[in-house]
């Protein structure tokens, strides 16, 4: 796994909070992916919460703690 530093994290939960429709939390992992996506691509669970209340509630948390799932990105 890559740690991400927490300012990068605290910066892209700022741009997601900024415009929370163009994003949504997966239900089955907790992250947040574009609205566009039909399949989360961590879990690959297929239900998700597209309310602009938990969008921001989850970029708010994600964004103050370090990275601590495994991404796509971490297995190539």
């Amino acid at each position: 796994m890559t740690p991400t530093p927490p300012t990068a994290r605290a910066e892209a939960a700022a741009r997601i909070a900024e415009n929370p429709d163009g994003y949504k939390v997966c239900e089955g992992c907790d992250s947040i992916i574009g609205i566009g996506a039909t399949i989360c691509p961590n879990c690959h669970s297929f239900r998700f919460d597209h309310s602009r209340e938990r969008v921001v509630m989850q970029a708010r948390i994600l964004g103050a703690r370090e990275q601590t799932s495994v991404t796509s990105d971490d297995l190539h």
